[in-house]
């Protein structure tokens, strides 16, 4: 529930109460989660798991979604944007990693090896060596030479494009995403380059994940990681979409996959190469220790909540919610996200699914829409505003507030796997509280799980036990919600660094430590199992919730009304006839 503050800065943790003392012949391993606003460095013993200190640098430049700051001029962005600085990213392992080693009170010595995970689809565009386009000074006030983060969602043409044209060409790839592409992915992102600025197109020379740009600056090597390779870079059966497809896109985009984006693959868990010495320099680790190849914050998290089973749903829920789940066979699920042989662990198909906005929405609500008087008596109540609201709005029983919304602010990415939506509030009247505003929006959330969790059963997915990992598990209320509306026993991760500490399982293996995921998820993983469980009374009453959301979701998912789409090209439009001249001649 992050909301985007500029201010660069370092906050750590001490060693939590409770954790054993280190001694000299223990081993460590770091894991560093990149996150949508900060990244977070994590000390964990390979032993069992322990986390004996963290900490914490936000990104300077955060997210630049209205305005690019950087590059040395204010330019205006266009709706739907979201840009990053890599410089950010590089800066976590400056000041992150060695605090929290400091913290820790350990000898970097003792440190085996170093993980990261990152948000996906978030795109760096590089010359040779792997310099970001933004940092080649004639490029530094361009804005596609800069970060396109995860929820950079203006290549949603450029999606429907390619998802038209592989389902007239019947091409077996699209099928493995659930029948749609995603705007965020690396294909859609790449095609906007192409015809949004082709001087920067041509001059890139890779289209890399940060996932895998932040390991080639640990490492000095650039490995492409199975996940992102899988999930967001249409990577499948060991093949890339064909010239041909890619050609009728655009004829120019015809060597897309092998001039800009295809490399040597890393299997999860592997090492991708040791730590530099600049790298060191950096972190004030060892040179030579292990550096596992990258990976994705969601997917990561599942061994540290010890899924590593099939038919064990993770849901990390933060500023979003990823789904990601292993299964033993392979199956099309309408609007996953994608399924990848290895793509979680080694030998299970893993499946992911998602929400665009989950904290993001309740981050929005909270910014624009709560009167200032909520905001006082929070704090005079010593607690969030968060807390705050979800106090008063779960006072009064299911149905009380007589509202329903859907959970599109940031638009759609599963079932319907469209970023052209937006978000809906049913039901308010002159009476209607801020707090029952805030109460339905927590529920949209939880009633898109449902419609995610109910689409993997009826593809003969079936989700066995429900795991949440993530910022907004501390909501005990938003927990109970959501196993009353799934209908399942909640299960949280008993860290509260779920992909730091994933990450650094992933070191520990690619380390040599353990043989496998597996053996280190068992050693390191924790989990508490069912701490919330359905109440029926509940459950029946957001059952008929959930027929007014399921038909609402259809009327204006499915192509009844397509109000929403329409709304955001008169956007558009608007904003288009807002620009100066010099604006339009940047974007041209």
């Amino acid at each position: 529930m992050a909301e985007n503050t500029p201010a660069a800065s370092t906050s750590g943790e001490t060693r939590p109460a409770g954790t054993p003392a280190h001694s000299a012949g223990d081993q460590y391993t770091i894991g560093v989660d990149y996150g949508t606003l900060s990244g977070r460095a994590v000390v964990v013993r390979v032993s069992d798991g322990a986390e004996l200190a963290s900490s914490v640098y936000d990104y300077p430049h955060a997210v630049m979604d209205t305005t690019l700051t950087a590059g040395g001029r204010n330019t205006p962005l266009p709706p739907d944007w979201a840009l990053q600085v890599p410089q950010d990213y590089v800066d976590v392992l400056k000041h992150a990693v060695p605090e929290a080693v400091q913290k820790a009170g350990i000898d970097p010595s003792q440190v085996i090896g170093i993980g990261t995970d990152f948000t996906a689809c978030t795109m760096v565009p590089t010359i040779a060596d792997g310099t970001p386009l933004n940092e080649l000074p004639e490029f530094a006030d361009r804005p596609h030479a800069y970060v396109k983060l995860w929820k950079h969602h203006s290549a949603q043409p450029h999606a429907d494009r390619i998802n038209e044209l592989a389902h007239e060409r019947g091409e077996a790839w699209i099928n493995r995403y659930g029948g749609l592409i995603s705007s965020e992915w690396e294909f859609a992102k790449g095609l906007q380059l192409l015809e949004d600025d082709r001087e920067l197109y041509d001059r890139m020379d890779h289209w890399v994940e940060a996932a895998d740009w932040i390991i080639w600056q640990l490492s000095g090597r650039y490995v492409r990681n199975a996940c992102t390779a899988g999930y967001k870079g249409i990577y499948q059966d060991g093949q890339y979409p064909s010239h041909d497809f890619l050609a009728a896109l655009n004829p120019d985009f015809a060597s897309f996959a092998d001039d800009k984006v295809a490399h040597e693959i890393g299997e999860l868990g592997a090492a991708a190469g040791t730590l530099t010495a600049e790298a060191a320099a950096w972190t004030g680790l060892p040179e030579g220790i292990a550096v596992a190849v990258g990976n994705v914050d969601a997917h990561v998290t599942a061994p540290a909540a010890q899924a590593t089973q099939p038919g064990q749903m993770v849901a990390i829920m933060g500023t979003s919610t990823c789904h990601v789940m292993n299964h033993d066979h392979l199956a099309e699920v309408p609007g996953m996200c994608g399924v990848v042989d290895g793509g979680i662990v080694a030998g299970l198909y893993g499946y992911e699914a998602g929400q665009s906005g989950v904290g993001d929405i309740f981050a929005w609500y909270v910014k624009n829409q709560v009167p200032a008087r909520y905001f006082e008596a929070a704090d005079d109540a010593g607690t969030s505003i968060h807390q705050h609201l979800t106090n008063l709005a779960f006072e009064e029983p299911v149905g009380a507030h007589g509202l329903v919304a859907l959970d599109w602010h940031s638009g759609n990415r599963s079932v319907l796997v469209d970023h052209e939506l937006s978000g809906v509030i049913v039901g308010e009247t002159l009476t209607t509280r801020t707090e029952e505003i805030y109460r339905a929006l927590l529920e949209s959330t939880a009633f898109g799980t449902r419609v995610i969790v109910e689409t993997f059963a009826e593809a003969g997915v079936p989700v066995t036990e429900f795991i949440v990992a993530g910022g907004l598990l501390k909501n005990p209320q938003l927990m109970q919600c959501y196993s009353d509306v799934l209908r399942l026993p909640i299960s949280t991760i008993a860290s509260e660094q779920g992909p730091a500490l994933g990450s650094a399982i992933h070191a520990a293996v690619a380390a040599g430590a353990y043989p496998d995921i597996r053996h280190a998820a068992d050693a390191m993983g924790k989990l508490d199992r069912a701490v919330y469980t359905p109440n029926e009374e509940a459950a029946l009453a957001y059952d008929r919730l959930f027929a007014e959301y399921s038909l609402l979701h259809d009327y204006f998912g499915r192509g009844a009304n397509d109000a929403m789409k329409r709304l955001r090209a008169l956007k558009r439009e608007a904003h288009l006839s807002k620009e100066t001249p010099s604006e339009k001649e940047t974007r041209a």
